[in-house]
């Protein structure tokens, strides 16, 4: 099929829940992907960053490859190799106790929302089950977490909204001061707000939200779905902060473009969940496991994760040398580029598919959030694209 009878067929068959661009993507290889004419894009997407190793990673694509000839999946009443060593890597470098497997960030935030509303309950009495979320935060798509997430926008049509959440402005710690109360169970935050405009929170406010859960036994849940596995220069966000959190979320880039989401806990958190209390019927699939274990020996690495810092800075110092730029907020290559008065991100984003570059929205930003692997020819190619796209 081209890319008209792939769009038509779309239009045709599938839920018209996304607001589509015009491309139709079959292949490629690193920060390239093309259409079914061959037409080029340089991808500062990667999927929502979820292709953290790019497009085609022959390692990877052999790991997950063996693995299908071998096992593709099986019930979560066995045990599978894959599944326990992408836990032990995922343990032992970060120093959290255990972790579950489910298939998505949204599942993993439900995830980390049981843990901490059965952790306070059982703790602190029945009534102690309110997490306390941000304003402006997006923590997924499912009832509960649309519920968890602080943007009125999200809040629509598909009443009644799963209770039980107070929302503060990060930053704001007089107001997570007073917003902790005998109900409270827990503090869930992003460290950058991704859908919220790439938006970094105050570090102060962090640690005064660590401090606070520590004091009052409270748990600490840190949504890292987005800005985990090496993202924003460190494999996990949270070491840029001074932080330890009792849970954390997982997904977009550890499975390298297989659905994986992860819920990791502490000490503290790590007999929260008992028999039948949480499952996922495809969670710790062994393929996607087999995938997340090749990731994780790649993105681990000092060297792997120092080379995201320098492609972070040259590719911020290229986006500020574009008049038309006002700023550029985010760390490592989650990137948010503020656009001067006049341009709307919108727009710009589709005018750069017309011209073979493939970027984000984020409220009114550009979000950009290139493969990890991205050469600098590809940065270049890329940002001489948005360059010529925003002169007109």
């Amino acid at each position: 099929m081209n890319s008209i009878d792939i769009q038509k067929k779309d239009q045709e068959y599938i839920a018209n829940t996304y607001k589509r661009f015009p491309a139709s993507l079959v292949e490629g290889e690193g920060a390239v992907v093309r259409s079914p004419e061959g037409k080029e894009y340089i991808d500062f997407t990667s999927g929502i960053g979820v292709n953290c190793l790019g497009y085609a990673d022959k390692g990877w694509a052999d790991a997950v490859s063996a693995q299908a000839h071998k096992l593709q999946h099986v019930s979560n009443l066995y045990s599978t190799q894959p599944d326990v060593e992408a836990a032990e890597k995922l343990c032992r470098y970060t120093g959290f106790s255990k972790v579950f497997f489910g298939n998505s960030g949204a599942e993993a935030n439900e995830g980390a929302l049981k843990v901490a509303r059965k952790y306070g309950m059982e703790k602190h009495g029945e009534k102690c089950n309110t997490v306390i979320s941000l304003k402006n935060s997006f923590h997924g798509r499912t009832i509960t977490t649309l519920s968890a997430t602080g943007q009125d926008s999200f809040h629509q049509f598909f009443f009644p909204f799963t209770e039980g959440f107070k929302f503060v402005d990060a930053g704001d710690i007089e107001g997570l001061r007073n917003a902790v109360d005998e109900t409270v169970c827990g503090i869930m935050i992003e460290l950058i707000q991704g859908e919220g405009g790439v938006v970094p929170v105050d570090g102060a406010f962090v640690k005064e939200a660590a401090r606070i859960c520590q004091e009052k036994d409270l748990v600490f849940v840190i949504d890292e779905v987005q800005t985990g596995i090496g993202r924003t220069g460190t494999f996990l966000c949270y070491e840029q902060f001074g932080v330890k959190p009792d849970v954390i979320s997982l997904a977009k880039g550890i499975g390298g473009g297989l659905p994986l989401g992860v819920v990791m806990m502490n000490d503290k958190t790590a007999g929260v969940l008992g028999f039948g209390q949480h499952g996922s019927t495809f969670g710790g699939n062994p393929v996607a496991c087999a995938g997340a274990c090749y990731v994780l020996d790649k993105v681990m690495k000092p060297e792997f994760l120092e080379e995201v810092k320098k492609k972070s800075e040259y590719m911020k110092k290229k986006l500020l040398e574009i008049s038309q730029i006002k700023s550029v907020t985010g760390l490592g290559l989650m990137l948010g580029a503020e656009l001067e008065e006049g341009l709307t991100a919108g727009e710009t984003a589709g005018r750069c598919v017309e011209e073979g570059l493939l970027v984000l929205t984020a409220k009114t930003k550009l979000r950009l959030l290139p493969p990890l692997v991205i050469g600098y020819e590809e940065i270049d190619r890329g940002i001489e694209i948005l360059a010529r796209v925003l002169r007109g």
